[in-house]
């Protein structure tokens, strides 16, 4: 059972239902981005300044925005963590995770290339696998140009991201993408089938739920064959022996609770490297909500540490 639920989460929830915030499986996915992309207002601090902040658009045609920590200097070339922003596959974008960013970039010294990949229902699974990994191949072709170190690149995201950058890993293992040094996963999803007891342990009163969940599956990979493909659901790989190193941060008041706990399980299990840190009292998608949830910020911390060790 998951610890109650810390101060700062309570006082988000009770101001979620002050303000009467509809859930998004009762609305239209357009809606439900300007929602989400209205909250960083209210529910993040002020973006930290680095030393540089690029938008970029990839080959396919895709935006991204490269992030330089403050104290970097001119043409220094530094390991580059390649990020994906949570939001369920259908809402998020650079904007929404500007502020986690910019402050994993300062606080690990490293950059930032942060992807604004294709969302659903418009580009259903795998769009937003292939755009994100085509940001770690740019990342790692174009090092050179853009002052990174094509030897030190990291995958990461949140939620719908950290499925991305574990599906990643995987694919660097298979050599289908470039070598990786670390993978960061916070609160991942990890398995499309959505079976695990903590899905049946949140039904109500939190931001994710099960609900959610399966909303947003019917957006990004409605089809039950696809749920199997461990490019939807990377629990269910054969092997995760092999992949970089992670840091996986899971919480105790989320439906992925215990798909994150498994993942981070089975690659320890398995030989990977893992530092696992589970926030007993804390709830989905406190990264973006720092600046009510105070205790975000020491996680976000934690990973751009353990993100900062694994590539000195």
């Amino acid at each position: 059972m998951a610890s109650p639920l810390h101060p700062d989460c309570v006082a988000f929830l009770k101001l979620v239902e002050e303000l009467g915030r509809p859930r998004f499986e009762d609305m239209d996915y357009p809606e439900t981005r300007e929602l989400y992309a209205g909250g960083r207002r209210v529910l993040q601090p002020p973006s930290p300044e680095v030393a540089e902040a690029r938008d970029l658009t990839l080959p396919s045609g895709v935006p991204a925005r490269l992030y330089r920590p403050l104290g970097s200097a001119s043409g220094e070339r530094l390991p580059c963590l390649v990020f994906a922003h949570g939001g369920g596959w259908v809402v998020g974008d650079l904007d929404t995770h500007d502020h986690p960013a910019r402050s994993i970039a300062n606080l690990s010294g490293c950059a930032v290339l942060s992807v604004d990949y294709r969302l659903a229902p418009e580009h259903r699974f795998p769009a937003a696998v292939e755009d994100f990994g085509e940001a770690v191949h740019y990342a790692h072709v174009n090092a050179a140009a853009l002052g990174l170190d094509p030897d030190r690149l990291a995958v990461g995201g949140d939620s719908a991201g950290g499925n991305l950058a574990a599906v990643a890993a995987l694919m660097a293992r298979n050599g289908t993408l470039p070598p990786l040094r670390f993978q960061m996963l916070i609160y991942p999803v990890t398995d499309m089938a959505q079976t695990h007891g903590s899905y049946a342990r949140f039904t109500a009163g939190l931001p994710l739920t099960d609900a959610t969940m399966r909303w947003f599956r019917r957006h990004y990979a409605p089809e039950p064959a696809s749920w199997s493909d461990w490019r939807v659901s990377p629990l269910r790989a054969a092997s995760l022996a092999g992949t970089a190193p992670a840091f996986v941060l899971t919480v105790g008041h989320d439906p992925l609770c215990d798909e994150g706990q498994d993942y981070a399980a089975r690659l320890e299990r398995e030989g990977v490297r893992v530092i696992h840190v589970h926030a007993a009292d804390m709830l989905h998608g406190v990264m973006t909500m720092s600046a009510i949830i105070k205790p975000a910020l020491n996680y976000i911390d934690m990973a751009a540490r353990a993100l900062r060790d694994a590539m000195a």
